[in-house]
């Protein structure tokens, strides 16, 4: 079980996430040789999720898609809840 964190309500309809979250922006985005092996990109998120976080923020233009996916490949076996904000360009 992961460590206690504060929660905050998220929302008005009654969701609940972690006070701090992971802000994903720097998994994805920069030149591949920035970005570090995808094993490792994971282990950021999976050391977050272990930690108590239940809140990822994304979006779509940090390179289409990605983070989606390595949050996607993290949580998709995984028991514990955890919310991907993202936004959208209009």
């Amino acid at each position: 079980m992961a460590p206690q964190m504060p929660i905050r309500a998220l929302g008005k309809q009654g969701l609940q996430a972690s006070a701090q979250g992971l802000g994903c922006m720097s998994l994805s985005t920069g030149r591949q040789e920035e970005l570090g092996p995808e094993p490792d990109r994971m282990a950021v998120i999976q050391k977050a999720l272990s930690s108590g976080v239940t809140l990822l923020n994304t979006a779509d233009m940090y390179g289409p898609y990605a983070n989606h996916i390595l949050i996607g490949m993290i949580t998709s076996d995984s028991v514990e809840l955890a919310y991907a904000s993202t936004s959208a360009q209009v």
